[in-house]
């Protein structure tokens, strides 16, 4: 995965809007070690193949953290501490958040097509 660069990101993000898309979004911050160190708090959140259409969208933030949000019709969705995306996936876009120890903690992911 590489650094977000926002206009690119910008640039993906408006080419995707107005359309029926599917979403994968997911955040940990450790729920899933919570077992192992009862210190940390299990909070989590996951949402795979709903389907939204964005009428606007954005990123925002000055890195190393962004934040992307989109406007539906009836609400919004919005992703924060987004720190990376992957170039190899041309037709979705594919954005993550890493800790200082490179953990995954967040994810925002859009699709024409089901995510597996």
């Amino acid at each position: 995965m590489l650094p977000i660069d926002p206009e690119y990101i910008q640039q993906r993000i408006e080419q995707m809007k107005d359309q029926d898309l599917y979403i994968h979004l997911e955040l940990t911050n450790g729920a899933y070690a919570a077992h192992n160190d009862a210190s940390r708090h299990p909070a989590a959140n996951f949402i795979k193949n709903a389907v939204i259409r964005y009428v606007h969208g954005g990123i925002s933030g000055v890195g190393p953290y962004y934040r992307v949000g989109l406007k539906m019709e009836q609400g919004w969705i919005y992703s924060e501490g987004l720190t990376h995306y992957e170039e190899t996936e041309n037709d979705r876009l594919i954005l993550a958040g890493h800790d200082k120890d490179g953990k995954l903690v967040v994810a925002l992911q859009i699709s024409p097509y089901p995510f597996e």
